[in-house]
C-alpha cells in the first residue's frame, strides 16, 4: 500500500460556523494504480488533495485522521520532512496552471528550483534536466522554451510545464487536480495520453481528481464518488459505468451528453444543487435531490459499507449482493 487515508477530516472555521469540507473519508492507493475521486464542483475534492499535503489555506485545517504515505504518517511528521515529501515523494498538478506558475520567473527556473531542492542537482545539471523534462512532456524546442515566461505559453503548454514540475522530483504518487479543465477537447486528449505515458515511464501511482467522467473512463482503475465531503460509492471503473449503485452516481453518469442522442433529447441533470456546507440537510445529505429517497433517509448519514467484493456504497436503498 502506497497511500492509506483513514477518517480524514478537514474543516474551515468561519465566522458563520464550521464548514466540514472533508468529513471523515477513508481510502487507499496502491503502487502504480490510478484512482479517481469524482463529484460536482464544490463537493470537497480539491480540499482532499490539499489535505494530503497539509496545504489547506487559512482558516481551514486538517482536524483529524491519518495520512500514511509509504509507511510514514504525514500528519505527524516534522515540517522539514514534510517539505521533502512535497514535490519529492508526492507531486501535484494544481487545478489552475496559470496560478500555479510564478509569472515573474522563467519556466526553466521554476523547474530547476524543484530539481535542485529535491534531487540535489547543481545549476548546470538542473538546466539540462529541465530541458529534458520539457521535451518529455511534449513541449517543442525545449532549449528555447526554457527561457520563456508563463504568459508566453498557451494554456495547453502551461499545463505541460506544470506537469514537468510535478514529475521533476520523481514522485511515487502524482495528485492530478482537474488536469484537463479549461482546455479544448483536442488538448484534453493529449494531456490524458501524456499522463498515461508518464505514469508508465515513471511507474507512478495517480490520484486523479476530476468531474469529467470521460477522463475517468480513460485513465482510472478505481473510482471514488464524493458528495458534501463524504465518499458515497467506491467501485472499479468498469463496474461503476456499467451499473452505478448510488443514486448520485447514477445522476452523474446520466448527465453526460450522449453522442447521436439527437437534438430533441434534452440534457439530463441532477435536480437542485450541492447544498450549503454550513446548512447541510439532516441524514443523507443527498436525499433532497434523490429520486428514491424517503423518510428513512433523514435520520443519519448512511455508512459506507461493502455491498460486494471491492465495492462500497453509502445508501439505505442499496442492498448487498
Amino acid at each position: 500500500m502506497l497511500l492509506e487515508v483513514e477518517n480524514l477530516t478537514s474543516h474551515f472555521f468561519l465566522d458563520e460556523g464550521v464548514l466540514r469540507a472533508v468529513d471523515g473519508i477513508s481510502f487507499d492507493v496502491n503502487e502504480g494504480e490510478t484512482v479517481a475521486l469524482v463529484g460536482e464542483s464544490g463537493c470537497g475534492k480539491t480540499i482532499v488533495a490539499l489535505s494530503l499535503l497539509n496545504l489547506i489555506p487559512s482558516p481551514g485545517r486538517v482536524v483529524g485522521g491519518r495520512i500514511v504515505f509509504n509507511g510514514e504518517d504525514l500528519l505527524q511528521m516534522e515540517a522539514e520532512r514534510l517539505r521533502e515529501i512535497r514535490g519529492g515523494g508526492i507531486g501535484m498538478i494544481f487545478q489552475e496552471p496559470g496560478a500555479a506558475l510564478n509569472p515573474v520567473f522563467t519556466i526553466g527556473s521554476q523547474i530547476s528550483e524543484v530539481l535542485r531542492l529535491h534531487r540535489g542537482l547543481n545549476r548546470r545539471e538542473a538546466e539540462a534536466e529541465a530541458i529534458r523534462l520539457l521535451g518529455e512532456t511534449g513541449i517543442p524546442e525545449p532549449e528555447k522554451r526554457i527561457k520563456a515566461y508563463p504568459f508566453e505559453f498557451s494554456g495547453g503548454m502551461r499545463q505541460r510545464a506544470v506537469i514537468a514540475i510535478a514529475i521533476s522530483g520523481r514522485p511515487r504518487l502524482l495528485i492530478a487536480d482537474e488536469p484537463t479543465t479549461a482546455l479544448d477537447t483536442t488538448v484534453q486528449a493529449e494531456i490524458v495520453d501524456l499522463l498515461r505515458y508518464l505514469q508508465a515511464q515513471h511507474k507512478m501511482a495517480i490520484l486523479l481528481i476530476t468531474h469529467d467522467m470521460g477522463v475517468v473512463a480513460e485513465m482510472a482503475e478505481r473510482v471514488m464518488v464524493m458528495y458534501t465531503g463524504k465518499i458515497v460509492e467506491v467501485a472499479g471503473v468498469c463496474e461503476l459505468f456499467r451499473e452505478p449503485k448510488h443514486p448520485y452516481t447514477s445522476g452523474l453518469l446520466n448527465s453526460i451528453p450522449r453522442l447521436g442522442a439527437g437534438r430533441k433529447e434534452p440534457l439530463r441533470g441532477i435536480p437542485g444543487a450541492v447544498p450549503d456546507f454550513l446548512d447541510l440537510p439532516s441524514g443523507c445529505t443527498f436525499h433532497p435531490r434523490c429520486p428514491i429517497g424517503d423518510e428513512s433517509c433523514i435520520s443519519e448519514f448512511p455508512s459506507l459499507r461493502s455491498i460486494s467484493p471491492e465495492r462500497k456504497c453509502a445508501c439505505y436503498k442499496v442492498e448487498a449482493g
